[in-house]
């Protein structure tokens, strides 16, 4: 039985959340900063001196912040081991095989723990850099503007708030290159050791009853990347690749099953890349059906799009968390509005899409 696509993400939201929360904290302890005494004589020699304090609070916001996600990311992966083992069985028992969970190799899980969270924790170096910079870069904004003679002082800064509103903390950098803000790394990081570690759970438990051969799943909108392992069969040990005879689960004969390779070259190839949703299960033959590919080039561009709407959504409301002056405040709540106005009108157009509220929100902080 494959793992629900959706499982990966629901489990990373556990701890992309704690991210999310400490970005909505971020911008409000710069904004609350910024505005204090922005009318008032002195104000940039007052937030220069005030920086050491500033980059204290945020030093402390951020220890707090790797210690409860080192904690809950080691869990989600325990849990998605567990997950994986689980699904095995269904498979197991539905072949009428009498199973017995194989011991977790608590080394191997572990490892994959580590290899999430040490991302995770090399992402908050990079956090008290950027608050720093956005928060000097916005004083010094201010101040030029007024010297100008372009802005006032509030103006001024209200431009750079929206800035860092506008693009979150960015910075960090997957190994094909891409940048990503601080929430969308961490779910990046965690939904994919979340699904390594469910996968690394099912194979296990399947090896260990002598079964090693898995099908991949059909993810509707799957990316080019993906699609051609979609329905394939691979072998978990790597032993056996091509046309081969293996013994039917349904009668005494042999069937003569394509293996496209081992679960490892499918890797190496792209499959189950960062984000993605592609799973794997049992592949029993003369029982198991191989799914055929449904998704579309027009199902992946639509869901990317919706993508894009959820993140003009978020975008959108951290400028209206980051207003220190109430038209802003006002334009950001308008513009809200106008991009969740669209994204229903893009899953109206798209009914095989559904609406996933939890991709709007920015956090739970207060």
């Amino acid at each position: 039985m494959p793992v629900d696509p959706g499982f990966g993400e629901r489990l990373a939201r556990r701890v992309s959340l704690l991210f999310a929360d400490a970005e909505l904290s971020l911008l409000r302890r710069i904004r609350d900063a910024i505005r204090e005494g922005i009318d008032g004589p002195h104000w940039a020699a007052r937030k220069v001196g005030q920086l050491e304090q500033l980059r204290t609070r945020i030093d402390l916001d951020l220890a707090g912040l790797s210690e409860a996600a080192s904690a809950e990311t080691r869990k989600v992966i325990f849990d998605a081991f567990g997950i994986g083992q689980d699904l095995a069985s269904i498979d197991l028992e539905r072949a009428g095989v009498e199973v017995r969970i194989a011991p977790a190799t608590r080394a191997a899980v572990e490892v994959i723990a580590a290899d999430t969270i040490r991302p995770l924790k090399e992402m908050l170096p990079v956090v008290l850099r950027a608050s720093q910079d956005i928060y000097q870069r916005t004083v010094a904004d201010a101040s030029a503007g007024v010297l100008l003679g372009v802005n006032t002082r509030r103006e001024a800064a209200q431009q750079a708030l929206n800035r860092f509103a506008g693009h979150g903390v960015r910075g960090f950098v997957d190994k094909s290159r891409r940048s990503w803000a601080m929430e969308s790394y961490a779910e990046m990081a965690v939904r994919t050791g979340a699904g390594k570690a469910a996968v690394e759970g099912h194979v296990t438990q399947l090896a260990e009853h002598g079964l090693d051969l898995v099908v991949v799943s059909d993810a509707p909108r799957e990316c080019p990347k993906c699609r051609p392992w979609e329905g394939k069969i691979l072998s978990i040990s790597g032993g056996a690749v091509g046309s081969v005879e293996v013994a039917s689960t349904t009668s005494d004969g042999r069937v003569t099953v394509r293996v496209a390779g081992s679960v490892a070259d499918a890797r190496a190839a792209g499959l189950q890349h960062p984000n993605c949703r592609h799973s794997l299960s049992a592949f029993l033959p003369g029982a198991t059906r191989v799914p055929a590919p449904t998704g579309t080039q027009a199902g992946y561009v639509a869901q990317q799009r919706q993508r894009e709407l959820e993140r003009g959504i978020r975008k959108w409301k951290l400028r209206e968390v980051g207003a220190i002056n109430d038209g802003a405040e006002l334009v950001a709540r308008a513009k809200v509005r106008e991009w969740q106005a669209a994204l229903r009108a893009h899953l109206v157009e798209h009914p095989e899409l559904k609406r996933q509220t939890a991709r709007e929100q920015i956090g739970r902080a207060r």
